[in-house]
């Protein structure tokens, strides 16, 4: 008896500029785990505040499901 095993590819890669609910961002890295792919996603920065600023606001990890391209969404809608 043979094993199968199926290997995916990520669906978004590094430095890639992506959409998801919440906002715009880019891919910092991706890994994959009980075989879904999960992003870290940098979210971009809004306009600088009063107290200025250290780096990035927020990175945030997301599955492969959750980000879409800018584009996929202006055709679906």
């Amino acid at each position: 008896m043979s094993a199968v095993i199926q290997l995916t590819r990520p669906k978004f890669c590094k430095g890639q500029k992506v959409e998801f609910i919440g906002g715009f961002g880019t891919i910092v890295s991706c890994s994959l785990s009980s075989r879904n792919w999960s992003y870290l996603v940098e979210m971009e920065m809004g306009s600088e505040p009063e107290m200025g600023r250290i780096g990035y606001e927020t990175t945030v990890s997301l599955f492969e499901t959750d980000i879409f391209l800018p584009e996929d969404y202006l055709v679906a809608a």
